[in-house]
């Protein structure tokens, strides 16, 4: 018995495929999808419901951003469906790292234009001359190409913490050894993620365990994101200035509130310059 073929006007196959009739005719020009029949008379063309696999594999190799000539030269090669959806799963998690790269350029973008806003209205900030105790803490020290990649090494911090059963500090602590410089892979800044803890564990490379020793700093507190954090240290190299002190060790940022459910104009960050008088 002959098998019937379920012929569809070009409309109705467009409605069907979700494309419009352009791009019907428009790919029946380049010969990536032809219709089955013509009529010779009105000049329909006529599509079958079996060429809807086609026309999907050529939306989804249009998806994951192949030009028409190369889809035409794929279409040959008869993709496997399992070929085709391992290259929708990479198409899909590098379009999520571009959105995430994206946000967070939005969320800098936001900081920069707060502040330029308050560029004639800086906020005070009370800077304050303290000794702080000794501290212990377990630390990774690396270079980063940027402190905002400091995550990761805080989770490796508190997965051995866990591990050994060693309580910590509600506050992250991050020691800055050097400004940015640029090395052979790049631009980095040579930083310590730490976690305060109690004396008696051991360290495993990457961490370390060591004692901050007794140190004099000059020291504020910033409310807000990181991007406007540079404020707070704008007040404290005005304070060294017009007090007579200079920097004699790395500087101390204190994490003290954040967390992934407070807004970044909550976040709270102590900043310690360990100093020392010089004579002018």
């Amino acid at each position: 018995m002959r098998e019937t073929i379920h012929m569809l006007k070009i409309g109705e196959f467009a409605q069907v495929g979700q494309v419009s009739i352009a791009t019907l005719r428009h790919y029946d020009q380049l010969g990536l999808l032809k219709p089955i029949a013509l009529d010779p008379l009105s000049g329909y063309r006529y599509y079958a419901l079996d060429q809807l696999p086609r026309l999907n594999r050529i939306l989804v190799l249009k998806d994951l951003g192949f030009p028409l000539d190369q889809i035409s030269q794929l279409l040959a090669k008869n993709l496997s469906l399992e070929e085709l959806r391992g290259m929708l799963l990479l198409k899909q998690e590098q379009t999520r790292q571009v959105i995430e790269v994206e946000q967070a350029r939005l969320v800098r973008l936001a900081a920069r234009i707060r502040q330029l806003e308050l560029e004639e209205t800086m906020p005070a900030y009370d800077v304050r001359l303290k000794t702080v105790d000794p501290i212990c803490i377990a630390s990774i020290r690396t270079r980063l190409p940027h402190i905002s990649e400091r995550g990761p090494l805080y989770q490796k911090l508190a997965a051995y913490l866990e591990e050994q059963s060693a309580t910590s500090s509600t506050f992250e602590l991050l020691i800055l050894h050097s400004r940015h410089t640029m090395h052979e892979d790049g631009m980095s800044i040579d930083v310590e993620a730490a976690l305060p803890v109690s004396a008696g564990i051991k360290g495993r490379e990457p961490i370390q365990i060591r004692t901050l020793p007794e140190t004099l700093v000059a020291s504020t507190v910033h409310t807000g994101d990181d991007l406007s954090l540079g404020q707070a240290y704008v007040a404290l190299y005005r304070w060294l200035e017009d007090n007579g002190y200079r920097i004699v060790a790395p500087v101390r940022q204190l994490h003290l509130r954040r967390s992934p459910q407070l807004a970044v104009s909550e976040y709270v960050t102590e900043v310690q310059f360990p100093v020392e008088r010089y004579n002018t």
